[in-house]
């Protein structure tokens, strides 16, 4: 069965799974239209690399259906397996080869003549700008390009649907620049991509739509944009140098509203949600200044995805609470 005008790229309903008495999975909704980019999120062990193994035809569900690029992934795994190109965490690249010998090798296994795999293989290499380490052994390769050539070598069969679990963790920044230019002239192409990533701003820079999940479902999904919104007002912040006066700094911005003050205490800065702005802004510097406390790189911005992910998640907020009301310790890293 060919994929069906209008046909959603990939399509998942009440996916569950269960390993023993842990559920994985307990009921995941996706959906991706064709030539676009589904972001998937989540805390460690939420269910993101579950779901993509289910939907790459690596496990099988225990209940709900699946469809990749037209196909059903339980009926119909060989015809999904056709269509579809996957990227794990690390990068799966033979060292002792060269990048020309690694995507020649993968061609001729999905069956291409030798002569179609070498300009399979040329093409693309030029396509991820490794022509001129095309002859070395992978193993030389730093890991932006082994991502890149890992990446190359799910694309050789022109796949509908690529599936990418965290393609750029352990990057460093020009590796994970060049990563996203890959997926986005990728995606340009008319290539559908589910992105699972640890990297909020991966998502918010390259997924059109985003899945939330947590405790093995969606919590929430929509645009970066809808999901921002669903946080509400924008965030103010300010930096109190003094650690002695942070405990009434925090009671002064915990009793402007009905927001509860975070407290990053390696730094100093303090974020809370503010509903009226500019106004709040002024008013919160008004009553820190009666109060005598010199404050510093004061802030007023619309809400990150990070702010939306923690917020979605239940994670904006530790148990530990200090001793001023309202104000809630946040640690400086970000959300995995």
């Amino acid at each position: 069965m060919t994929q069906r005008q209008n046909e959603p790229a990939i399509c998942a309903e009440g996916i569950t799974k269960a390993f023993g008495s842990k559920q994985a999975l307990a009921g995941v909704d996706l959906e991706a239209a064709p030539g676009t980019v589904l972001g998937v999120l989540g805390p460690n062990g939420a269910g993101k690399t579950t779901t993509v193994r289910v939907l790459s035809t690596l496990l099988r569900a225990d209940s709900g259906r699946a469809r990749v690029a037209g196909h059903d992934v339980i009926l119909e795994p060989e015809s999904v397996r056709q269509k579809l190109g996957l990227s794990g965490q690390y990068a799966a690249v033979d060292e002792k080869l060269t990048g020309r010998e690694n995507l020649y090798l993968v061609a001729r296994l999905y069956g291409m003549g030798r002569h179609a795999a070498r300009r399979r293989a040329r093409q693309l290499l030029g396509s991820f700008d490794l022509q001129d380490a095309a002859d070395r052994l992978s193993g030389t390769y730093s890991g932006g390009m082994r991502r890149r050539l890992d990446l190359a070598g799910a694309l050789v069969a022109r796949p509908a649907v690529v599936v990418l679990d965290e393609p750029t963790t352990g990057l460093d920044p020009r590796g994970r620049a060049d990563t996203w230019a890959s997926i986005q002239e990728l995606v340009a192409s008319g290539t559908t991509v589910l992105l699972t990533t640890q990297y909020l701003e991966e998502a918010d820079q390259l997924a059109d739509n985003i899945a939330v999940i947590e405790g093995g479902r969606v919590i929430a999904s929509g645009t970066a944009a809808q999901l921002k919104a669903r946080v509400g007002g924008e965030r103010l912040s300010l930096t109190v140098p003094d650690p002695h006066l942070r405990t009434t700094a925090g009671e002064i911005l915990g009793s402007l509203g009905h927001h509860v003050p975070t407290l990053d205490a390696r730094t100093g800065q303090f974020t809370v949600a503010s509903d009226h702005g500019a106004g709040s802004l002024e008013y919160a510097l008004g009553c820190l200044r009666l109060a005598d406390i010199a404050v510093r790189d004061v802030g007023l911005a619309p809400p990150t995805l990070d702010d939306a992910f923690l917020s979605l998640t239940g994670q904006s907020q530790t148990a530990s609470e200090p001793a001023s009301r309202g104000t809630a310790h946040r640690t400086p890293e970000r959300a995995r």
